[in-house]
């Protein structure tokens, strides 16, 4: 039995104008000239009040191969803080539009499609992935996508990203709608699931294997939420770690086979100068760390992939504690990006060190299919009206949040909507 059978909107009634409040619908395909947006502008970097500021912009204008989303609920991610403080680039370095419209995640309706888009038509309820590329060189026909030069984040290095009433994208990054999900639930997942999806499995050999132990860093928030579950339907063991006794049970609940508070330990930062007294501090609780673990999987039982996305802080630990011949795989660095770590374990136990960067569509929508089968819980912890938009990044940047996923109302006017037929009915009345 099909989980998301397509579902046809009933016909309403409504007015054509130029911009719509936020909440009010235009009629189905009609693309009003303009649009309400959290903008950033470069003289605005800072923190997310003083960067993020409404206005009303152009709305996108279609490529071919393009489709314009009407934007029901966006996610609350990290790229989006580091795009209004401008560090450690500017998003305005790589694009240089006038203004950037964050947000890289979504969950909406397709309202118009460019002329070459054959997939998807108007009406159709989707989810949106981040990678873009220009699709026509090497990696995009038969290798890796996400080895393009031409590779890009939607709503990072794009200028027009989710935190408006409109976005367009690549057709290639529309998925399917998870029609069990609320619109804002929809909205949460796709870059930290898919994120954690290819750095799991995305990097053979060492591609996670039933039986596996996987230390997933930052075990309550959305990529670490993700990866649990992820571990779980592969059959592997999940040790997870955590800042704050109040997040165990959470993390447990998920399914995890034990959990570590790095708060007992004294082991963070960057490493000290191999063979100096501090480094033999720092040695000895890094191997109380480790034993920490061997509580968990059976003494002598190294971890097989370490996930990774702090980065400075606890990147000398993660390359430390991974067995031989296992892999530390890292996405990001929200500690800091000065890595270091003591060589000689790297190279004598012959790890694997693995960057990874989002996921191309087939990973993205092996994902997608799992939530789509409801195999997994989106993890959605709280949900933000669309005037509170910087409040939720401000919440994020001093890790405020509470364990799991973030979403921003968009159109959608309040919570718990999962239909059209629900967002016209307790939507506001165009007029």
């Amino acid at each position: 039995m099909a989980l998301d059978a397509p579902t046809t909107a009933a016909p309403y009634d409504a007015p054509m104008k130029d911009l719509y409040e936020m909440g009010e619908m235009p009629p189905m395909g009609y693309v009003p000239p303009k649009m309400y947006a959290w903008t950033i502008r470069r003289e605005r970097h800072g923190e997310p009040d003083q960067a993020f500021e409404v206005e009303v912009v152009d709305t996108p204008v279609l490529d071919s191969n393009e489709v314009l989303v009407l934007v029901m609920a966006a996610g609350v991610n990290y790229n989006g803080v580091w795009a209004g403080l401008g560090q450690p680039i500017s998003p305005f370095d790589g694009h240089g539009a006038p203004y950037h419209i964050a947000g890289s995640d979504a969950s909406g309706i397709v309202w118009a499609v460019g002329e070459k888009v054959k997939r998807w038509k108007v009406g159709d309820e989707v989810v949106i992935h981040c990678n873009q590329d220009d699709g026509d060189d090497e990696e995009c026909n038969g290798g890796d996508p996400m080895f393009s030069t031409s590779q890009r984040i939607w709503g990072y290095e794009t200028p027009d990203g989710s935190f408006a009433q409109f976005t367009n994208v690549q057709a290639q990054q529309l998925m399917p709608r998870p029609k069990h999900l609320t619109w804002e639930e929809s909205a949460c997942y796709t870059l930290t699931l898919a994120t954690a999806y290819r750095m799991l499995f995305g990097h053979e050999p060492h591609d996670l294997k039933p039986g596996q132990n996987v230390l997933v860093w930052g075990a309550s928030g959305g990529l670490g939420s993700y990866a649990i579950q992820l571990i779980n339907t592969a059959g592997a063991n999940a040790i997870g770690v955590i800042s704050d006794e109040d997040k165990r049970e959470f993390v447990m609940g998920l399914g995890a086979k034990g959990v570590i508070n790095r708060k007992d330990f004294n082991c963070w930062g960057q490493l000290p100068k191999v063979n100096t007294p501090e480094y033999a501090d720092w040695f000895k609780e890094a191997r109380k760390f480790g034993k920490a673990i061997w509580d968990i999987t059976g003494k002598g039982n190294n971890v097989d992939m370490v996930f990774e996305h702090p980065g400075e802080a606890t990147f000398p630990v993660s390359t430390l504690v991974c067995k031989k011949g296992g892999m530390v795989v890292i996405c990001a660095g929200t500690s800091g990006f000065n890595c270091t770590f003591d060589v000689r374990y790297m190279w004598m136990h012959q790890k694997r060190l693995q960057g990874s960067h989002f996921a191309h569509l087939k990973q993205a929508a092996a994902a997608n299919k799992l939530m789509c089968e409801q195999r997994l819980d989106p993890c959605m912890s709280e949900v933000f009206p669309w005037e509170e938009l910087p409040g939720a990044h401000t919440k994020m940047l001093r890790n405020e949040h509470k364990p799991g996923n973030m979403s921003v109302l968009v159109q959608a006017p309040r919570t718990g909507l999962r239909t059209l037929e629900d967002v016209l009915e307790a939507g506001p009345k165009a007029g």
